[in-house]
Order: structure tokens, then sequence, then C-alpha cells
């Protein structure tokens, strides 16, 4: 397993997040879309949230990351698509055209967790270390 840790914390959470362009407008291509990638990479790194895998495709982001106990996946997507979005309207002033309302991104976004452990090793796991009782799915240790 690829733990890692913080100051009193050992953990292995991952995210797999997809979000898209408002209208789905296919503008994550070229110069867009390296410079999208380099900030959502930017981003992560200050959060110290690791990407493990992901994707920019011309009106969506795939991102598979390895994220700290203490970030809600909200605040992740938070900060990665409001950093992008300023920076994007910056850096290319013909977004603007485009994106009249100044939002880059479409609302919301797709979030699932992802991991090695399956609901049956976490059962098994417990199972052997309780007294079994068919009765009670949260027991005490004797």
């Amino acid at each position: 397993m690829d733990y890692r840790y913080g100051s009193h914390t050992v953990f292995n959470i991952k995210y797999h997040f997809v979000w898209v362009t408002k209208y789905r407008y296919q503008v994550l291509k070229g110069d867009v879309a390296l410079r999208v990638r380099e900030l959502v990479r930017q981003t992560c790194d200050i959060f110290e949230i690791r990407i493990l895998k992901g994707v920019v495709s011309k009106d969506h982001v795939h991102l598979l990351v390895s994220a700290p106990p203490t970030m809600a996946p909200s605040e992740i997507m938070r900060h990665i698509k409001g950093r992008t979005s300023s920076k994007m309207f910056e850096e290319f002033p013909n977004l603007k055209k485009r994106y009249w309302g100044r939002h880059f991104w479409a609302r919301g976004y797709f979030c699932v967790t992802a991991g090695q452990v399956t609901d049956e090793m976490i059962k098994e796991y417990l199972e052997h270390h309780f007294e079994p009782n068919p009765d009670d799915d949260f027991r005490t240790e004797h």
C-alpha cells in the first residue's frame, strides 16, 4: 500500500474527479489544455495533493488524486476550479468572449472514492477482531 504520512496521521485517501467546461465548449486544446494541466499541477502541489493519473480532454478533465485527510473533496475542487478559472481568463483574453459570465467551468463535478480496500475486506477484518454477534454490526472489543 502507498500510505502517506502526516504529523499525526497515516492515510491513503484517493478521489477520482471529473469536471467539465461551461456549456461543454471544447476549448481544452493546444496551449489552453497545457496551461490547465500546469495550473492543476501547481494547485495540487500547493495543497499537498498528489496527482496519480489525469487526462485533460477537449471539454472535461479527469483526475485521480491522493489527498490528505484534512481536505474535503469539495475544498479540493473549489481550489482547483477557482484558481484555474481565474488564471485562464487572465492569460487567455479570447476566452472572455466565449465565457462572458466569467465562469470557465460548469457548476458541479463528479467525485468517487477509489482504493484497494473493499467493503468485504473491512467486514472480514472486523469479524476477526471482535466476538461474533449476528444481531449487532457495531460492537465493542472484549
